[in-house]
């Protein structure tokens, strides 16, 4: 990660976060105030991720954000005063997942920002595997609930655990929603199988491993 916009009307949250990312070591940092230059800024110099103000009152912060990441594919951090259920549902329904409330603590930007880039990347993958909106909703959430899986059952972060299931996937030359749905099934008859590892080994070699 290189490049990093950012967009927020207040000054001071600008170089806040500015700040922030110097020192994790980005080199190029884009600046906005507004929606409309947001969009312009992120068509032109397509940073590799983008912190948006969701309440931005200059083009609203989330449309800036739907246009981004839709258009440009471009993950994205909402920056939100206060996370409420409505903020919520409509960055989920534009695909944005990481959401830091202002303020945020110093040590809180890393992680957003690399989990706006793994959900990025498994949007995009799924997108490749299966042909429509819908499918690729519900197979993302197969697969973000056996993640949780290998979390609780093995101690991975989530994007060890997503690369686990990717890489399965390309072993067994089966998609990734299809390995999720075996760890899954592996969980609810765990008990009865007995070891867990064992028991997703043996049904993984029903895909010839």
């Amino acid at each position: 990660m290189n490049s990093v916009l950012i967009c927020d009307n207040d000054p001071a949250v600008r170089t806040s976060v500015k700040n922030k990312l110097e020192e994790l070591g980005i080199e190029a940092i884009y600046e906005c105030c507004d929606g409309t230059s947001a969009v312009s800024l992120a068509r032109e110099g397509l940073p590799d991720i983008a912190i948006i103000d969701a309440g931005n009152p200059q083009n609203n912060g989330l449309s800036a954000a739907r246009e981004i990441r839709q258009k440009q594919k471009i993950p994205v951090v909402l920056l939100t005063s206060q996370c409420d259920s409505e903020t919520l549902n409509r960055a989920k329904k534009i695909g944005i997942t990481s959401i830091l409330t202002k303020p945020f603590r110093a040590q809180d930007l890393l992680p957003a920002l690399e989990m706006a880039f793994t959900h990025a990347q498994e949007v995009e993958l799924l997108k490749e595997q299966v042909g429509d909106l819908e499918n690729t909703i519900e197979s993302q959430k197969i697969i973000y609930k056996a993640k949780k899986v290998l979390q609780r059952s093995e101690g991975l972060s989530e994007s060890e655990a997503f690369r686990k299931i990717q890489k399965l996937a390309m072993d067994k030359q089966r998609s990734m929603r299809q390995i999720a749905e075996l760890f899954l099934s592996t969980e609810q008859v765990q008990a009865e199988v007995g070891d867990y590892n064992e028991s997703i080994i043996t049904e993984l070699s029903v895909f010839g491993g």
